[in-house]
């Protein structure tokens, strides 16, 4: 039930961010602002994914956290490398210390749990 609440409130936060940005102010960095309407996005599917339940549903959870937990390390690490390419902060931005490293966090106890919790594991 955690998991679930973590993913809502990010859900909430990023696709209200991204589309609050991308609606005044696209131009000043569309790649960070599409980028945190994908996380957004994403996080829908995962919270759905979790609150739905069932064998496919948590491998679709595992393969979606997995997809997660690549694109918060690929973009934290280029908005290190790069920081010039992203004018402002994405949710993964910094591997999300803007959200305190949940968006970091959040998938790596998200595909435990998926993985401990498996019904093939029962």
């Amino acid at each position: 039930m955690l998991l679930v609440w973590l993913y809502g409130v990010m859900v909430v936060g990023a696709v209200s961010r991204s589309a609050v940005q991308i609606s005044t102010e696209f131009d000043k960095a569309p790649l960070a602002y599409s980028l945190s309407a994908v996380a957004g996005l994403v996080y829908g599917f995962i919270t759905y994914s979790l609150v739905r339940g069932g064998e496919r549903a948590r491998r679709a959870a595992l393969v979606c956290c997995a997809a997660e937990l690549a694109g918060v390390l690929i973009v934290g690490t280029w908005t290190l490398v790069e920081p010039s390419a992203f004018p402002d902060a994405t949710v993964w931005s910094d591997y999300g210390m803007g959200y305190l490293f949940i968006p970091v966090l959040l998938p790596l106890s998200a595909m435990y749990w998926l993985r401990k919790h498996s019904t093939r594991s029962r």
